[in-house]
């Protein structure tokens, strides 16, 4: 199925899960970074852009 142009935004989300761990690294289409162990928390940041993704607020969660 393909969606409409307009639709596509070209922005990138990245979660991978750290193995051996309950956390999972988040990087956003803007480069800002993030760890959680819950992945809806995870998403809430992602989807949340630009809130919470200042380069004057610190890089990662210590969740």
């Amino acid at each position: 199925m393909t969606s409409p142009s307009s639709s596509r935004t070209g922005e990138i989300y990245r979660i991978d899960w750290l193995p051996g761990t309950d956390v999972l690294h988040g990087t956003c289409h803007c480069g800002r970074e993030h760890t959680a162990q819950d992945p809806v928390e995870m998403w809430e940041w992602m989807l949340a852009h630009p809130q919470g993704h200042s380069v004057h607020e610190p890089r990662g969660n210590s969740s």
